[in-house]
């Protein structure tokens, strides 16, 4: 039996009201599914809204990019930086009637590059937020090719927002000229599918064959012929294994959810193997496994999921992420010594959904 956690009192800084408030200028960052929605229901109370968004098109995530990052693992902090995790086979895992917004159902709609089926591919998700943004007039809150650069809360309450403008494909270095802007409120909506959580792995620094993040996978086509160890058993290792398996030599799978031996080779696979987690790797490119077999490999491939990344943000130390949660947060949403001022939207990265064709 489930048994839920006891709902935290919390106290605002200035406790809400049942009576209408004054307009308020508020920042969004990003545009993609959270931002536009935020920005929406922000603009709907009568609230001044603005949308800073690095890209030039609305979608965040949903973008997609073939290209990839300089450092393949995600490790680099100067490494070329791309938003997009999206491979090109994607599809929803959940089906498109769990996707929309309430006042805006994920329908298909006719067209030839539209795709009708009910786990449509990336495209339709990123067509369906274009077609949200289009219809409620929300692009012309957006200030596209944006970075905001710091957020930080000053001594009266408000927020100070500094960004700058993007030329061509790149920022320009760290002494182009920024914008300085006050705000009531900043609401954060800058995802957390960008910045790679790659695992820690025994010796690799000394194992010579190549390491990626899933952050970094577009196709099967670089995978051809090699022998591969894949950590992970969510929904994109799920699928890049698979994917893989096509073209690759062998796969093994490294996971957590296997702890005594090798399972063996996944059902309708002749070259997927489950393992436990790696024990350790070798200079002779060798990777040993925590049940005791050896395989030698040619790359490492970490579906490991995403580190909460927020290097604009500074409020002296009240909002903090610590082992990957941000917090302190009510709702997932709300810091309480800065509410309703800041907020976030879009943190969970597990939900319940319930759904019914009744």
């Amino acid at each position: 039996m489930i048994v839920p956690a006891p709902v935290p009192t919390v106290r605002f800084s200035n406790p809400p009201t049942m009576y209408p408030i004054a307009s308020k200028n508020v920042a969004v960052i990003g545009a993609g599914a959270a931002g536009l929605i935020a920005a929406h229901e922000l603009r709907q109370e009568g609230h001044k809204v603005v949308v800073f968004e690095r890209e030039n098109q609305v979608g965040g995530i949903w973008v997609y990019n073939p290209a990839t990052e300089s450092d393949s693992l995600g490790v680099d902090p100067t490494r070329n930086l791309i938003h997009s995790s999206l491979y090109a086979s994607l599809r929803t895992n959940l089906p498109r009637e769990v996707m929309g917004f309430r006042s805006y159902p994920f329908l298909y709609k006719r067209g030839s590059h539209r795709d009708p089926r009910r786990f449509p591919g990336h495209r339709e998700v990123w067509e369906y937020l274009k077609d949200f943004a289009v219809d409620f007039k929300l692009c012309g809150l957006v200030r596209f090719g944006t970075e905001v650069w710091h957020v930080g809360l000053m001594e009266n309450g408000k927020w100070k927002v500094t960004s700058r403008k993007r030329e061509g494909n790149a920022y320009n270095d760290r002494n182009q000229e920024k914008l300085d802007e006050v705000y009531d409120a900043v609401v954060v909506c800058n995802g957390h599918y960008t910045e790679p959580r790659p695992a820690e792995i025994p010796g690799v620094e000394g194992w010579p064959g190549k390491q990626i993040h899933s952050h970094n996978y577009r196709d099967p086509e670089p995978f051809r012929d090699q022998v591969v160890v894949l950590i992970g058993s969510a929904a994109s290792a799920d699928d890049i294994s698979r994917e893989i398996a096509k073209v690759s030599k062998e796969v093994h799978i490294a996971s957590r959810s296997v702890q005594n031996g090798i399972i063996g080779k996944l059902a309708g696979y002749d070259n997927i193997y489950h393992h436990s987690m790696i024990e350790s790797t070798q200079g002779d490119g060798s990777v040993a496994f925590q049940e005791g077999s050896v395989v030698y490999a040619d790359i490492i491939l970490h579906c490991t999921g995403y580190k909460y990344h927020f290097p604009f943000l500074e409020t002296d130390g009240i909002v903090t992420v610590d082992d990957n949660r941000v917090g302190p947060l009510y709702k997932h949403i709300f810091p309480p010594a800065l509410a309703p001022w800041l907020s976030f939207v879009g943190l969970p990265w597990k939900v319940f959904c319930r759904y019914s064709m009744f």
